[in-house]
């Protein structure tokens, strides 16, 4: 029984040994290398001197560019052949502006003259008395022929025209016309009591422009007027003009 595992071994390492072997003969031989010593020779070179750089001030200045070339003038635009129709525009219609308050007209004014007085038609001869009515006709002629009737006061105003007031009350300017730009004048007529006094009931519009705007402030002005007192009714007349400054 031993000595099969004996020859086995052995076996095994015979067929280990064979192929070493096999090998060896297979395998190319390798080539020795031979190390040659040389000896080795150094020479000591002096560098060259290094050459130096030109600064940038020794530069050459550069080359100024060349100018550039002029360019070509535009060439005048032509008149193109084809003509084009003008849009005709459908008329507008403008819608008309209604005012609030409407314009007073404006009718221009000639001052009044005052009417010149008639004369009076003198009176026809009296037939010269009978001798009958004689004493009764010259009672009658003792009184004054222009004496007025005891009683009577002669109450006829006196013309003085554009008297100076001596205090002036200035006249409000109506808002609407302000607002509108509106400038005119107003003439009155009026009668002034004796103590400087306005009669407000006899003022008179003579003249005004435009008419009906500046009427009503002309009067309430010219009735808060003063005047010198004198004796008897006086008849004035003064205009009043309202600009816009």
């Amino acid at each position: 029984m031993t000595r099969v595992p004996f020859s086995a071994l052995g076996g095994v390492a015979l067929a280990l040994l064979l192929f070493w072997l096999l090998a060896l003969l297979v395998a190319p031989p390798e080539a020795e290398i031979e190390v040659l010593d040389a000896p080795m020779s150094m020479n000591l070179v002096e560098a060259p001197e290094a050459v130096p750089e030109p600064s940038v001030a020794e530069a050459a200045p550069p080359q100024a560019a060349p100018p550039p070339p002029p360019l070509p003038e535009p060439a005048p635009p032509q008149a193109s052949p084809v003509s084009l129709p003008e849009p005709e525009l459908p008329p507008r219609e403008l819608e008309p502006v209604e005012f609030d308050e409407p314009l007073p007209e404006l009718v221009e004014a000639r001052p009044e003259l005052p009417p010149v007085p008639e004369p009076s038609p003198e009176p026809a001869p009296e037939p010269s008395p009978s001798p009958s009515e004689a004493p009764a006709d010259t009672a009658e002629a003792s009184e004054p022929a222009g004496a007025p009737a005891s009683g009577e006061v002669s109450e006829a105003p006196v013309e003085v025209g554009a008297l100076a007031p001596t205090s002036r009350v200035p006249p409000d300017y109506p808002s609407r016309a302000q607002r509108r730009g509106i400038e005119g004048h107003v003439e009155l007529r009026f009668l002034i009591r004796a103590d400087g006094s306005v009669d407000t009931d006899s003022i008179q519009v003579i003249s005004a422009r435009p008419r009906n705007v500046f009427d009503r402030a002309a009067r309430q002005a010219v009735a808060r007027w003063r005047f010198a007192p004198a004796e008897g009714l006086r008849r004035a007349q003064q205009r009043l003009e309202f600009q816009l400054r």
